[in-house]
């Protein structure tokens, strides 16, 4: 385009000269006098026009006359002058911020989310960063923290405390009887035993001799030694014990319901039984200390990392609960206007900022860009831009000459002498 305007304006002032010499064969006459003059001042006009375009970027003809070449010779002002109306008045950072403030880029990005989010390409991403990102995780790391903060926890926990929760735990919940009825079946068990009985007869039978009396007693207990032998005496025995557990078995016998009394009774006390807690807490502590845990958390989280891996690469992860997980935030979110507010003034601070500390890279980038051509690549640019208009300058200089011209003659023609 700028070519063939440059071709038009170059036509225009062949036409010009042209005309001037043609004319000038019937410059005798009245008409050939007022068209010389218009033709004359047009090829005058057109000179003048395209001295001054020309000058704007060479020099012209080559001849190096002062104030030509302008664009080579003040290129820095210029590209200064351009810089600076971009930062201070095309593009400021007002401007910048205040034209973003009015676009809902909360909105928009949300919009953008949802567009994206069930896109396979999107799927593909979001298992590669969950990929990368598990198998990234630094597992020596985490088990020594998990070890060393449940280490930190178990000190904390006052054994005191501890044992009255249980406690109240066992009275809330009669643990306490059914401990005792527990304890009374095996008593019960073992005492049915027929070598418990021929244990007990024996047991019995030796205490028997190693008493010591006198008189009619011994006489009486060496009568009795003959007529029970251990056999009976054991069963005996043993029958005295099994009647007396089948009474504490029954739930309203006195004995049982004294031993059940006594018992909550010095559960009761055993929180205020500083020796005991002290023995338990140097007890805990001593565990706590010896143990070593973290080989064991290590394979933990290790099977852990694993089963995540595989279910990450299975896909169904992702389109079962990944995905719908996201969309439901995303809706949820959409829904509350106290979220959306908030994240629509954080991107708005983050736009704030980002311009604020790159709005001189505007300028700058538009400087290296202008200083990274040379002179003739520049020009080039420039008139390829502008050419049409700056040659229309060469042609408009030549058809006003040409008119001004012609007026002029046309008035000295009928001006009187």
């Amino acid at each position: 385009m700028a070519t063939r305007s440059r071709y038009v304006a170059s036509f225009s002032l062949a036409i010009m000269g042209t005309g001037f010499i043609i004319t000038s064969l019937f410059h005798d006459s009245l008409a050939g006098a007022i068209l010389q003059g218009g033709f004359e001042a047009g090829l005058v006009g057109g000179l003048a026009d395209w001295f001054a375009v020309t000058a704007l970027f060479r020099h012209p003809l080559n001849v190096p006359i002062p104030h030509t070449a302008l664009l080579t010779k003040n290129r820095q002002k210029l590209t200064e002058g351009l810089v600076s109306m971009l930062e201070n008045k095309w593009l400021t950072k007002t401007s910048i911020t205040d034209k973003m403030k009015e676009i809902h880029l909360a909105e928009k990005v949300f919009l953008i989310i949802e567009k994206e989010l069930h896109s396979d390409s999107m799927k593909r991403g979001i298992t590669t960063v969950i990929e990368h990102a598990i198998r990234r995780v630094n597992i020596n790391k985490i088990a020594s923290f998990v070890e060393k903060e449940i280490k930190k926890y178990l000190y904390s926990i006052h054994t005191s405390a501890l044992i009255q929760s249980a406690i109240n735990q066992i009275l809330a919940h009669s643990y306490d009887e059914k401990a005792l009825n527990y304890l009374l079946m095996k008593a019960k068990g073992w005492a049915e035993k027929d070598s418990v009985r021929n244990e007990l007869g024996s047991t019995a039978i030796k205490a028997i001799d190693r008493i010591e009396l006198d008189g009619f007693l011994q006489f009486a207990v060496k009568s009795f030694i003959n007529v029970v032998d251990e056999n009976k005496l054991g069963g005996i025995i043993q029958d005295f014990i099994l009647r007396g557990i089948d009474g504490l078995q029954e739930t309203d016998n006195k004995n049982r319901q004294a031993l059940l009394e006594q018992i909550r009774t010095e559960l009761k006390k055993v929180h205020e039984n500083t020796t005991f807690i002290k023995e338990l807490d140097d007890w805990k502590e001593h565990l706590i200390e010896n143990w070593d845990a973290t080989e064991q958390i290590t394979k933990t989280l290790e099977k852990m990392q694993q089963q995540a891996l595989f279910s990450i690469k299975d896909g169904e992860f992702v389109d079962m609960h990944l995905l719908p997980f996201l969309t439901r935030l995303l809706n949820n979110t959409k829904e509350n206007p106290v979220h959306m507010s908030a994240i629509e003034n954080w991107l708005q601070k983050q736009v704030i900022q980002f311009v604020e500390a790159n709005h001189s890279k505007i300028g700058k980038l538009v400087r290296e860009n202008l200083d990274a051509l040379d002179d003739q690549t520049l020009i080039a640019m420039i008139e390829n831009g502008a050419g049409k208009d700056l040659q229309w300058i060469r042609v408009n200089g030549a058809i006003c000459g040409f008119m001004l011209g012609l007026l002029l003659e046309v008035i000295k023609a009928t001006t009187p002498l």
